[in-house]
């Protein structure tokens, strides 16, 4: 079984194939450029492929509702060029094949909960935290859609009392992703976060906004786990310092042994690494397949 898997980002396209166990077995990425350029090379490379569905894990916000006439695409986004840009649409006119489609992070926590680091559970939640910090959230064994899709890095969050920081959002200011993103801790500090050291005041000021988010995150949703992911949590020694805070803020009241006594088992990242987004578009396409056939049946 061949499913294409593309994970729209920001930044990056990245397209690939991989099969029913999640195992990737090509992969191809290049720059997000305008939507007619990106989608193209995208079209082009599973010319050839022979795919039996198309996975979408895309950059929000996106219209997941399947009554409206925008299904499929990307709605509000700062990003130049790919306001209500139809990204189903477009591969839906060259591939005649079930499309999975949802956000890059709902999907990346969608393979981990297949097979990644929440394996085996029924409810996770998925931080991205890189050029922007994005949220996927899995309950009951679902994504989780309502209004339109958690939107978690545009939470308000409380201010680092030494932090005189404006924000980076262009909506919200110094919302999660204004005062957390890779790019708002270059604005802060004038450096790339990469080229920071590891005791930095910068590193205690993002595990507080990180761990403000998680802690509402336990409170409102309880998932069996949290990951943590994307090019800022490449900064290994920032998950300790946001286990401490995280157990510091619930003082207790949560008293369940995965954080009072196992909250590095807890607070993980992803269990399938940088393949993460991939194997969740991988995931969506599969669950496209599954209910295309259901359907017919």
């Amino acid at each position: 079984m061949r499913i294409g898997a593309i994970e729209a980002g920001g930044t990056k396209f990245v397209c690939g194939i991989g099969d029913e166990h999640g195992v990737i077995q090509d992969r191809i990425s290049f720059p997000t450029e305008h939507p007619d350029r990106t989608l193209l090379k995208a079209v082009d490379y599973f010319r050839d492929k022979g795919v039996t569905a198309i996975g979408i894990g895309s950059f929000g916000p996106i219209d997941l509702r399947k009554d409206s006439p925008t299904y499929g695409y990307i709605t509000t986004t700062p990003k130049p060029g790919w306001g209500n840009c139809n990204v189903v649409g477009t591969l839906r006119r060259e591939f005649p094949v079930p499309i999975g489609w949802d956000t890059d992070v709902n999907a990346a926590a969608l393979g981990e909960l297949k097979w990644g680091a929440a394996q085996g559970l029924h409810s996770c939640v998925y931080y991205t935290i890189g050029t922007g910090v994005g949220i996927g959230l899995i309950a009951e064994g679902k994504r989780v859609h309502g209004l339109m899709h958690p939107e978690g890095g545009h939470i308000m969050t409380r201010r680092h009392p030494d932090d005189p920081y404006h924000g980076l959002c262009p909506y919200h200011g110094d919302c999660l992703e204004g005062m957390a993103a890779g790019p708002a801790i270059e604005a802060r500090w004038g450096r790339n976060g990469s080229e920071l050291a590891v005791d930095h005041p910068a590193w205690a000021m993002e595990s507080f906004y990180l761990a403000e988010a998680i802690t509402s995150s336990i409170l409102l949703h309880s998932p069996q786990k949290v990951i943590l992911g994307g090019g800022v949590m490449q900064q290994a020694h920032l998950f300790p310092m946001i286990r401490e805070r995280v157990v510091r803020n619930l003082n207790g009241y949560v008293n369940a042994a995965q954080i009072t006594e196992h909250i590095d088992q807890y607070i993980v990242p992803p269990g399938l690494g940088q393949q993460a987004g991939l194997c969740g578009a991988v995931a969506l396409g599969l669950e496209a397949l599954q209910h295309s056939a259901a359907s017919v049946s």
